[in-house]
């Protein structure tokens, strides 16, 4: 069983015991966070969209909230003395999912 929800403007494909990095919440360690945006929910026999998932949530626990590895970003334009370098760092949450609920 998987589903497909929306989480800070991107979809995750999730079954139970997965854990993914989504875009920061704000949640503490161990708190239990609810995902109602719901795309899609595969059982095994069918996949099931629209109204049919209109009631359905996943449930996570959050582990940890961190910030990833720099990445830097490098512009040159050639003989034109002009170059600009920047560095992001995207902040995260590492959540655990516990249930899927259809």
């Amino acid at each position: 069983m998987y589903a497909i929800i929306k989480s800070g403007g991107k979809q995750y494909k999730v079954s139970e015991g997965d854990i993914l990095d989504v875009d920061k919440l704000s949640k503490e360690a161990k708190e239990t966070i609810e995902f109602n945006e719901v795309v899609a929910v595969n059982d095994g026999k069918a996949l099931k969209t629209g109204k049919d998932v209109k009631n359905s949530k996943v449930t996570a626990e959050v582990i940890v909230e961190g910030r990833d590895k720099k990445v830097i970003i490098y512009k040159k334009r050639r003989r034109k003395d002009s170059k600009l370098k920047r560095g992001f760092r995207r902040s995260f949450t590492k959540v655990r999912i516990t249930k899927i609920a259809a």
